[in-house]
């Protein structure tokens, strides 16, 4: 029955990594290659994600640059960057394409970690799913007499302490990501 712990503690950990993976596409007051995380280009009639057609890179604290695998893709890369919702003007030089990224205003910055706060949430809703289902099955193994009381108790009693660090984690997460974004 301690199954049901480890399938939870490594649900739980896809939970944490899905969670770090929706911060990175949250602007803060520096580039990031992982803005560019969410965007697609139209790569020969085939949408397909900018970081498999191109290299991306951080020459400066602020700007992004984005250079192509094909150089006969340049437009359609700088395309797909301008039609983002970044709210970014890509900029061509030959083959790389330089975004700058705007500073960002103190409303903007509230939305931001209202974004973030939105999305720390939904991992700590989905820990909460996770953990109600292991206590489902642990619950039901003690009914149908797989597991004694005792061992059940301390089973959910683990499952608690293991809830609470991944919850606890994700608060941390949110903390850094809001102290990232207000940093001026």
């Amino acid at each position: 029955m301690a199954s049901a712990i480890t399938q939870a503690k490594e649900q739980m950990a896809k939970s944490v990594e899905a969670t770090k993976e929706n911060f990175s596409g949250i602007r803060t007051g520096r580039a990031n290659p992982g803005l560019l995380n969410g965007l697609t280009v139209d790569y020969y009639g085939v949408p397909t994600p900018i970081k498999s057609v191109a290299s991306i890179g951080v020459p400066e604290p602020r700007t992004l640059s984005v250079t192509p695998y094909d150089a006969s893709q340049a437009n359609a890369v700088e395309k797909a960057i301008r039609d983002s919702d970044l709210g970014v003007s890509p900029r061509r030089d030959g083959n790389v394409i330089r975004i700058t990224m705007p500073e960002l205003t103190e409303d903007r910055r509230r939305e931001y970690v209202k974004l973030a706060k939105t999305k720390a949430e939904d991992g700590k809703v989905a820990v909460r799913n996770i953990r109600r289902k292991a206590k489902e099955e642990i619950d039901r193994s003690v009914k149908d007499g797989e597991i004694g009381e005792d061992e059940g108790d301390r089973l959910l009693k683990e499952l608690d302490k293991l809830t609470r660090q991944v919850t606890d984690q994700l608060d941390e997460l949110f903390e850094t990501k809001r102290s990232e974004i207000m940093e001026v």
